[in-house]
């Protein structure tokens, strides 16, 4: 049996007038699916019992479930999804006073296996479809509306998984997020954080779109950053920062460098040097983010005085840059926790 929302509008009607229903019940359907957040065809409550039963003869509607809820003091809420093939993901719905931000994954597990990543100790299994992204935002925006008192304002795929090697249901999650048809967010609210994909980079430009795009970083020369980060052998930073200039050139949009200060390995004032240097070369701000410990990762979260001296370096010579805290330090809140803890 088909899942309904492999289909696009066109080939919804087409199936519409297959089984002798009017086209325009196709569009009902559609937005049922992309507009409402249906979750099953018997929810389509303006199609008739009829039509709903033919519906669900001929077509399935595969929601992704609600399975492991946490809730941290700060108000940060770790969510774990159920995939129809009983896979977990995971996402996170961040609450600040002007915002609510959903972090959703792409993979199920990732093929990168940064050292630092409690993902990469996950195998990737295989790709997430843009409906199963899509839900993530729904089953988000639910918990930011209970907890927060106000929808998503901003969707950021950092979660499980490298976006731009699930290129194709990455872009198609957000049309449906970000069209009238759909979710109806701006795509200025929407950022796509990547390990430094060129290839993916480049073509995100190509799109057109007008989402933001973040570069994880966390370290700024290739000899460092190969040390926890193996994708750097085959995108090397020089690479990566030319592909992030057409990025700028084709959307106007700047690039953010995250950077995880860890004890030790990236924290020096040296290091500031070398992220002033590659900050330079490309319109961008900087996000120092402070580490959540993982069990296992030998790297752990830069003391307070060597993260303070490193963004006054930064600051001193007019660098745009901020300081992200940890979030959810007594739930699961690094990516890939939680599954790796019910895998």
């Amino acid at each position: 049996m088909q899942d309904i929302r492999q289909l696009t509008l066109p080939q919804l009607q087409t199936a519409f007038e297959q089984i002798g229903e009017p086209k325009f019940r196709a569009k009902q359907v559609y937005e049922w699916l992309w507009k409402k957040s249906a979750h099953s065809i018997d929810e389509m409550t303006n199609l008739s019992k009829e039509l709903r039963s033919k519906l669900s003869k001929q077509f399935k509607l595969v929601a992704v479930e609600e399975n492991i809820v946490q809730k941290s003091a700060d108000g940060t809420v770790k969510l774990g999804m159920r995939l129809h093939d009983n896979r977990l993901i995971e996402g996170v719905m961040i609450p600040e006073e002007d915002r609510s931000t959903g972090c959703v994954s792409s993979q199920v597990g990732c093929s990168l296996s940064c050292t630092f990543c409690a993902t990469g100790f996950l195998k990737r299994e295989r790709n997430l479809e843009a409906a199963e992204i899509y839900d993530q935002v729904v089953l988000l925006n639910k918990h930011a509306i209970e907890h927060n008192g106000k929808p998503l304002t901003n969707i950021v795929y950092m979660g499980m998984g490298e976006p731009l090697l699930n290129y194709d249901n990455v872009m198609q999650s957000i049309r449906y997020i970000t069209s009238p048809d759909g979710l109806g967010m701006a795509q200025k609210r929407i950022t796509v954080s990547t390990s430094g994909i060129s290839r993916g980079i480049v073509r995100m430009a190509d799109e057109g779109m007008k989402f933001n795009i973040a570069l994880s970083l966390h370290a700024a020369t290739n000899q460092k950053r190969e040390k926890i980060m193996d994708i750097n052998y085959s995108n090397p930073l020089e690479e990566v920062i030319r592909s992030l200039n057409y990025f700028y050139d084709k959307t106007g949009n700047k690039v953010t460098f995250e950077y995880i200060l860890f004890d030790g390995f990236n924290d020096s004032l040296e290091d500031a040097e070398h992220l002033i240097s590659l900050y330079h070369q490309v319109p961008a701000f900087i996000n120092i983010i402070e580490y959540n410990n993982v069990e296992g990762v030998t790297l752990k979260k830069a003391k307070r005085e060597n993260r303070d001296a490193f963004v006054s370096y930064l600051r001193n010579r007019n660098i745009s840059v901020a300081v992200r805290r940890s979030r959810g330090k007594d739930i699961d809140a690094a990516c890939g926790q939680l599954a790796n803890k019910n895998k």
